[in-house]
């Protein structure tokens, strides 16, 4: 099935995910990141947002 893009909310801005370009390019301007801090950050406390936010914050 299509990810349907009408219907997010807040698992869609609760978690990161890295398997569709435009995600990944969403979260890297809105955290100011590059691509590959981003993957680190996911590799090194998972998918929530909230972790990687205070990862990146640490770095």
């Amino acid at each position: 099935m299509a990810d349907d893009k009408t219907h997010v909310g807040s698992p869609d801005r609760d978690r990161i995910s890295l398997g569709e370009d435009y995600e990944v390019r969403d979260w890297t301007q809105g955290l100011g990141v590059s691509e590959a801090e981003l993957r680190e950050a996911v590799d090194a406390v998972g998918h929530s947002a909230d972790a990687v936010r205070a990862y990146l914050k640490k770095s």
